[in-house]
């Protein structure tokens, strides 16, 4: 895609702002939580229980509030000056850039927050109560990451909880009206997995985060230790897999060793490459390894 001719407020910097390549880390949850919830369907209830109306909303629910946390990240970081197109790294961003207006850019995050409200709200029929509560917390820490807890180093747990445990336990919830320990556990390692997305991104951006007083845990931690850290994300969370051969699915466990394979090329490619915009690939290489690991659960939750 040009990003040289793009005329403001188009499609393509709507598309552009909404960071397409992102959408994994919100699809797979969902997925994994879906098949997990339609699997225990099949087993206990004879397939009575599963709604599809809920998968798609539940679906929904997770991109627009995907969407909604692009915006939100474009928005603040253009506020706070963050975005210097001479010291960036990563991809351009659509208010620093003006593919995006400021002022369109506060009514896209209002309506994508309200859209995904909206969405969310018949949740409660096949989930109760609770799930306003859930969909409040995701808009509140959807602001929170990027104003303030991204700041102090947060940012990883975060995601573990709401692109893990979350969107897994959630969407199992609102199918099957509780969550077992193996669905929390496959949660947790649907959160590691994903995390290995922000793992990447701060490493790349280690020495301007740092210049700017932003505590990430690359940051914190070092370079050194973060590469080993993103390797072991994917090795335990194979490993967490376990919990799916002990419920009778093998091949849950026995199919994201692909991603592993995958996982671990990366991961030498990203301590070859170890700065610069460069590193971008290797952003790209994770959020494609987080879709085959999601695909690979899925699968093999359903082939068995």
């Amino acid at each position: 895609m040009n990003e040289e001719n793009i005329k403001q407020n188009s499609p393509k910097a709507w598309l552009l702002a909404a960071r397409p390549k992102t959408l994994t880390g919100c699809t797979v949850p969902v997925m994994i939580g879906l098949a997990l919830a339609y699997t225990d369907d099949l087993a206990y209830y004879d397939g009575g229980a599963f709604s599809w109306l809920a998968a798609v909303l539940c679906m929904l629910f997770a991109f627009l509030m995907q969407i909604d946390a692009n915006f939100i990240n474009d928005f603040f970081d253009y506020a706070r000056g963050n975005d210097d197109t001479s010291t960036r790294l990563g991809p351009l961003r659509a208010c620093t850039q003006g593919w995006v207006s400021i002022e369109a850019m506060k009514h896209a995050i209002a309506s994508t927050t309200v859209l995904a409200c909206i969405a969310g709200l018949p949740l409660v029929y096949y989930g109760g109560l609770e799930m306003i509560a859930v969909g409040l917390l995701c808009v509140v820490f959807c602001f929170l990451y990027t104003t303030h807890l991204s700041y102090i180093g947060l940012g990883d747990v975060l995601v573990l909880v709401f692109f893990g445990i979350v969107p897994v336990c959630c969407t199992y919830y609102v199918q099957m009206h509780t969550v077992t320990w193996q669905v929390f556990l496959a949660s947790v390692a649907c959160g590691l997995v994903i995390d290995g997305l922000l793992i990447v991104n701060n490493y790349r951006d280690r020495y301007n985060d740092e210049a700017d007083g932003k505590r990430t845990l690359v940051v914190v931690i070092g370079a050194d230790a973060t590469e080993w850290l993103y390797l072991a994300l994917g090795c335990i969370a194979c490993l967490t897999g376990l919990v799916f051969w002990a419920n009778g699915h093998i091949l849950a466990f026995v199919l994201p060793l692909i991603y592993l394979l995958f996982h671990t090329f990366t991961w030498i490619k990203m301590r070859r490459m170890n700065y610069g915009r460069q590193l971008n690939e290797c952003l790209g290489e994770t959020a494609r390894n987080i879709f085959i690991y999601g695909l690979c659960v899925t699968i093999g939750l359903l082939l068995l």
